[in-house]
């Protein structure tokens, strides 16, 4: 099988693959470049970061590739700092702004101000629809295989033949992509790109600790859960003692809260505790996972991860 281009707009990708943006701070610079520089899209995590902080993240990574490759942004509609951020974004001219865990009209309005292209993150074809009208560029139609915030229950091999027949603009598949054989049947089904965030996670060039990316590497399937998230929506993650606490509702309450979230059920600081899984604490972190991560068991450099993508595909 030949690897098509992904085309957004005016942007073409050699390869037609995009980095999840994985937050908190998994996807920063050194991730997104990278990913970028074997001519795929690079995704940095805004959720969580001050408006200085990303911006520093956005210039590094421009320098990292030396101006060229595709850097976007992807951050959480459901953050009170979203316009902030992406509009902050948006003036240092990335590429692309992806957004999910929620909907936003007014993201729309910021990518036409500033030309860049925007692309929502969906699960059902109503949105997609939605957000072509509003003059998105692409969309990432996201199944339940997916890491993180959940929009759907139903599996990516079911919405996205529906989303790909439903809309004209490109649309690109997220959940449960982990190697070329998965990337290869979201394209015969109909994607125009695809997007991993496991994957990447267990990369080199991730911004995980090291202890956490060996906790991915000792995860089972039946590892693999879903919690309530404070955000209003199902997230997947890791079973581990904080997770097991979410689901038996007696996980510690926040004690002070900083505002980050739009509306929040105060169960417990998401911010706070996936910032904890992020700097290798296990046990009281909150670890987000695709539905597939048991299945990665090395942690790769991202360029070797292109290669092996691109040799799976190649058999088909």
């Amino acid at each position: 099988m030949k690897l098509p281009v992904l085309k957004i707009g005016d942007l073409v990708a050699e390869v037609p693959i995009i980095q999840g943006g994985m937050a908190i701070r998994l996807s920063t610079a050194r991730l997104a470049a990278a990913v970028a520089c074997e001519g795929g899209i690079g995704l940095i995590a805004a959720s969580g970061m001050t408006f200085d902080e990303l911006r520093k993240e956005i210039r590094v990574a421009r320098k990292l590739t030396g101006g060229k490759g595709i850097i976007g942004i992807n951050a959480m509609v459901a953050a009170r700092e979203f316009l902030g951020l992406i509009t902050t974004a948006a003036e240092e001219k990335v590429d692309l702004i992806v957004a999910g865990a929620g909907f936003s009209r007014d993201m729309f309005a910021v990518g036409r101000d500033h030309g860049v292209a925007i692309v929502p993150i969906v699960s059902s074809v109503k949105l997609a629809k939605i957000a072509e009208q509003l003059g998105a560029s692409a969309v990432i139609a996201e199944g339940t295989e997916a890491g993180g915030h959940l929009g759907t229950q139903s599996s990516i091999k079911e919405i996205l033949p529906e989303i790909v027949r439903a809309v004209k603009i490109p649309v690109i598949a997220a959940g449960g992509a982990v190697d070329g054989k998965d990337v290869a049947e979201l394209l015969q089904l109909g994607a125009s790109g695809v997007q991993m965030g496991s994957r990447f996670a267990a990369s080199e060039e991730s911004n995980g600790a090291d202890d956490l990316k060996q906790f991915y590497l000792k995860m089972t399937k039946d590892d693999v859960v879903q919690i309530d998230s404070p955000v209003g929506y199902k997230g997947r993650a890791i079973l581990n003692p904080f997770a097991q606490l979410i689901l038996q509702q007696e996980q510690p309450r926040p004690t002070e809260c900083d505002s980050c979230l739009k509306h929040c059920s105060r169960s417990f600081c998401i911010i706070k505790a996936l910032t904890r899984a992020q700097q290798g604490d296990v046990e009281t972190g909150l670890v987000f996972t695709g539905a597939n991560m048991w299945k990665i068991k090395e942690i790769l450099p991202v360029k070797e991860i292109f290669r092996r993508i691109k040799e799976d595909i190649a058999k088909i």
